[in-house]
Parts: C-alpha cells; sequence; structure tokens
C-alpha cells in the first residue's frame, strides 16, 4: 500500500536524521534527564518525607510525557519552518500523495522514534529515584494510543500556523509552558477533561502506574471521554490543517519564506 512505503520512507528518514546528528539526539535526550534529576533532587529537599513516593511517581510520569507531548505538538511545526528554510516544502505539495499525509506518516514515525526514548527516559528516571511504576502495557498502551491521537489534532493546528506565517519558533516555545501545564495539572471535572487535549488520557495513564489501576477498573464515562476527546481534536486540527493549506497554496505562500 502507498500509505505503508510512505511511513517507512519517512521513518528511515528520521531515524537516519536522528543518527547522523548523534549528538544533538544525545543532547536533546541528556537535557531531558538533567532537568528530572534537578526536579527529583528538588522534590527530595523541599517534599514532605510522608508524600514524596507518591510525588516522585507523578513528576515522572507527567514530566516525561510533558517532553513526549512536546516533541509531538510541536515537532510538526518544526518540521515545516525546516522544510521552508530548505526550500523544499513546495516539492512536497507536487507529490502525489499530498503534503498532509506526508505530514502524518512522518508524525507517526516520529512518535515511534520518541516513544523509544521515552521508555529508555522512564527506566532511567526509576532507576535514579528507585520509584518503579507499574508498566502494565495491556492497560498502558491502548490509553497512549488515544492519547497520541489528541496530541496530533494539536500538531495539526499548528502545523496550518506554521504554513500560513513560516516563522512560528517563539509561538512554539511559549506552546512548551502550555503543554507543562497540561500534563502537570490534575483534574477532576468531567467537562474540563472532556474539553483539554491529552489531560484525560494522561489521568488515567497515571491511575495505571501509580495505583495499579487495569482496563477493567475504570467507568464507561472514562473511556467515552477519551476517545470523544481524541476524535475531536484530530478532526479540528485536521481541519484547520487543510483550510490553512488551502489557503497558502491560492495565495502562493508555500514556497515563500
Amino acid at each position: 500500500m502507498p500509505i505503508i512505503h510512505l511511513f517507512q520512507a519517512n521513518l528511515r528518514k528520521q531515524a537516519i536524521e536522528l543518527k547522523r546528528y548523534a549528538p544533538n539526539t544525545i543532547a536533546l535526550f541528556l537535557t531531558v534527564y538533567i532537568i528530572f534529576i534537578g526536579m527529583f533532587f528538588g522534590i527530595q529537599f523541599i517534599g514532605s518525607p510522608d508524600t514524596q513516593a507518591v510525588t516522585v511517581q507523578y513528576t515522572i510520569v507527567s514530566y516525561i510525557f510533558w517532553y513526549l507531548a512536546m516533541m509531538i505538538v510541536n515537532g510538526m511545526g518544526y518540521e515545516i519552518v525546516s522544510e521552508t528554510t530548505r526550500g523544499t516544502f513546495e516539492q512536497l505539495g507536487m507529490s502525489p500523495s499530498g503534503i498532509w499525509k506526508i505530514l502524518t506518516t512522518r508524525l507517526l514515525a516520529d512518535s515511534l522514534l520518541h516513544a523509544v526514548m521515552v521508555i529508555l527516559l522512564f527506566y532511567l528516571s526509576m532507576l535514579t529515584s528507585g520509584e518503579w511504576l507499574n508498566i502494565d502495557l495491556l492497560s498502558i498502551i491502548p490509553i497512549f494510543i488515544l492519547t497520541c491521537i489528541s496530541m496530533y489534532g494539536l500538531a495539526f493546528m499548528i502545523a496550518g500556523l506554521t504554513v500560513i506565517l513560516k516563522q512560528i519558533q517563539a509561538f512554539l516555545q511559549i506552546f512548551q509552558f502550555a503543554l507543562a501545564g497540561l500534563t502537570f495539572i490534575s483534574l477532576s471535572s468531567h467537562i474540563y477533561l472532556l474539553l483539554l487535549p491529552i489531560t484525560k488520557g494522561l489521568q488515567m495513564i497515571r491511575a495505571i502506574m501509580i495505583e495499579n489501576y487495569q482496563l477493567t477498573d475504570f467507568l464507561l464515562i472514562d473511556f467515552i471521554i477519551l476517545i470523544v476527546n481524541a476524535l475531536l481534536y484530530l478532526l479540528v486540527g485536521l481541519a484547520i490543517y487543510l483550510y490553512c493549506e488551502h489557503y497558502a497554496r491560492e495565495k502562493g505562500l508555500l514556497g515563500q519564506y
């Protein structure tokens, strides 16, 4: 199938870039780990001994998912900035596959590669802190996939803005703090969990990893909110991107930098 070949090509491209620019990849990994170390020792010094273990576990899950959300959501924007800087973005528009399919497969490839880094960071963080989380893959994976779908919706929104505005690096840096808020806050209202991206899936993953929940421990409303939220953000994000791409084509902005 063409979409499978497109995914394989983009996976190979992204993997080659990570390997070719290995110092940058290693620096990114170490930066995320060192910041966690700083947070961990901060908790050790100022945290309450009674709740220290749970606080460290909560921090591990939230911080690692913040890194993943940042890479997925902002990644597509940076990809478009990079393509336009090189002068190759307009060539993607001439591909029979279409820009949005190429970006989608590239996003999936990036997600897979960063998921490997996230797994390494999880185990390294648990080894460093001495706090071991419940890694129940059968329960985590389906929730994780649905949570990523809502992230993809945000990524398409960012991509749409980038197609038109081109230079949005400052906005992406600011948006990192918004993502930090989404991943570290804990909400109980179903309305907020339905309307805000990422939060419901992360809440359920925290319950599995920290409180040893299984899929059968969640209520039906939990899955309804998670699925509706994922589909809502994906469809809205894709619609915004397609509109922005159509506008850029009409105004001749695809190849303009």
